[in-house]
């Protein structure tokens, strides 16, 4: 894509840039099925005109609204040379990647296109990948370090992105295993009333382990990479007493550990493995009074070698655009009356010493 040298017009302070798409990207590809794509931009961008006329755009405004929709446009391109398309959802977050980038608000120096031609695994006809500039840095940190935590709420990728890393590297023979592990926690619920043998009442707390694999492996390839032990899901409660080599481990929903099962989940680790650990200080299941591991291993375990800290925020969500309002909504009310997850931290499950 090029762009004509910027024209200024000094009585009305705009600025006007042109692009040409090149003849091999049509133009649904970069203005979306029925203008999509261009609508997003529009809308992100009220005051700026943009128009259309074969496979030429311009822009007319004020000069900082046409520089960052004319890098809009270069990062679309740059993304489009990779084959990948892009959608409504990958235009707003590079829109709001550039802006924070213009407003200072971000560090380093990743553009769009770094972020959302990143590949992580390709499986099953779909390739996993990160969508935000916090995913990107979380799945970096995971090669980078021996011990990860990824905190943050609900539809961050947290688990999902950890575990296509865990993934990669048994494929890739970095690693002979892959561990998976939740605490048994009720969230409200009472487990002894399910009915079964011990063993069913616990799958329902590893169930969106297993899915995520079925996301990423042949189904069919599980139940045997089970048996001969490359991938084992199992509770916390059964990492005790243990030292785990030559693995990838992930411990999920972490906020429902206690101090003193952190401390011992984390000397699980062995020689030539990896750990992630991942979870949501804001939704804490364990019972009153009880620390969450999750919190106070943050005051012990900052700025330690090898140990790095990824936090994600509702930024990050990657669910339905609904979710992240929610996560805000929660936040906004809590500090606006002093509660925590909605309920009083005097009393109930809000009591975490540990915060």
């Amino acid at each position: 894509m090029t762009q004509t040298p910027t024209a200024h017009t000094p009585a009305q302070e705009q600025a006007r840039a042109q692009f040409t798409v090149p003849a091999q990207h049509p133009m649904v590809t970069v203005l979306g099925s029925g203008d999509s794509l261009l609508r997003v931009i529009e809308k992100a961008f009220p005051a700026a005109d943009i128009h259309v006329r074969g496979n030429e755009i311009s822009a007319v405004g004020d000069p900082a609204d046409v520089a960052l929709i004319s890098r809009v446009f270069d990062e679309m391109m740059l993304v489009l040379r990779t084959g990948q398309p892009m959608t409504e959802d990958a235009v707003e977050r590079s829109i709001a990647m550039l802006k924070a980038s213009e407003n200072g608000e971000s560090e380093g120096q990743e553009t769009p296109a770094e972020v959302l031609t990143q590949n992580i695994l390709s499986s099953r006809g779909r390739t996993i990948r990160p969508k935000t500039l916090n995913q990107k840095r979380y799945v970096d940190a995971i090669d980078k370090h021996t011990i990860v935590f990824g905190i943050g709420p609900a539809g961050t990728g947290k688990t999902y992105l950890a575990m296509a890393k865990a993934v990669q590297a048994l494929q890739s023979k970095q690693v002979n295993r892959i561990i998976l592990t939740r605490p048994a926690v009720e969230a409200g619920e009472r487990l002894g009333f399910l009915p079964g043998t011990l063993y069913e009442k616990i799958d329902p707390y590893l169930r969106p382990l297993y899915d995520a694999l079925h996301d990423m492996l042949d189904p069919d390839s599980i139940p045997r990479l089970m048996a001969a032990g490359t991938i084992e899901v199992a509770p916390l409660a059964y990492m005790r007493g243990r030292t785990l080599n030559d693995a990838f481990i992930i411990l999920d929903e972490a906020q429902n550990t206690s101090p003193e099962q952190m401390k011992m989940f984390l000397t699980r680790l062995g020689f030539e493995s990896k750990i992630v650990i991942t979870g949501d200080v804001t939704q804490v299941d364990l019972p009153d009074g009880t620390k969450s591991g999750l919190r106070q291993v943050q005051e012990i375990l900052e700025g330690l070698d090898d140990v790095h800290f990824s936090r994600l925020s509702s930024q990050d969500v990657v669910r339905h655009k609904l979710v992240g309002r929610i996560v805000d909504a929660y936040e906004q009310y809590d500090t606006k009356h002093g509660t925590q997850n909605g309920g009083h931290k005097s009393r109930g499950k809000s009591v975490h010493k540990g915060k």
